[in-house]
């Protein structure tokens, strides 16, 4: 299985369009989680962390606030589409990492406290596009970080097009040729 991870909110968005391009290169089934407007992701508080941690310590992990963490786990590939905002992601893109970092779901931790990954995913796709000039450090590589020292990932690979507001580019042919050059036309 496929995991969509979409976190565009803009209903145009070039990166979504990238995003369904490399989507259409894979055969397997494909299961989209829109973290903009999935309602079961809210900001982690006291009382909702309290009730994780009750669940965690009693290996109880059967409620419905870990069906996301599972869902992730269970991916055979993941596709993250994040448009490039403000030198990082949506915003909401980090409230659904903070949902699912569960502990005996996508990682544990051994007995020297090093993080051991759970996931079943060989690898994780960030796609990505800037108006300007990319920098992969507050975002992707943040996110490959995670997934492959806390998560167990193996591989990560960055999809990008930059520069996409530069008075003078023609973003929609730097689009569409990144588009072309991933569904082999």
């Amino acid at each position: 299985m496929i995991l969509y991870i979409n976190s565009c909110p803009r209903e145009d968005s070039r990166t979504a369009r990238i995003a369904d391009a490399l989507l259409s290169t894979f055969d397997d089934e494909i299961q989209e989680i829109n973290v903009v407007t999935d309602e079961r992701l809210q900001p982690l508080d006291d009382d909702t962390l309290k009730m994780r941690d009750f669940f965690i310590s009693t290996d109880d992990l059967t409620h419905p606030m870990f069906d996301l963490a599972k869902q992730f786990a269970a991916a055979d590939i993941i596709v993250i589409s994040a448009p490039y905002w403000d030198y990082s992601f949506p915003a909401a893109l980090k409230i659904y990492i903070e949902n699912i970092f569960v502990k005996g779901i996508v990682t544990i931790y051994e007995s020297d406290g090093v993080p051991r990954g759970l996931c079943n995913a060989k690898k994780l796709y960030y796609v990505t596009t800037a108006g300007g000039p990319y920098d992969s450090t507050y975002s992707y590589e943040h996110i490959a970080d995670i997934v492959t020292s806390s998560f167990g990932i193996p591989e990560t690979e960055l999809i990008c097009v930059d520069m996409l507001d530069i008075d003078g580019i023609d973003a929609e042919e730097l689009v569409q040729a990144k588009i072309d050059e991933l569904i082999g036309d």
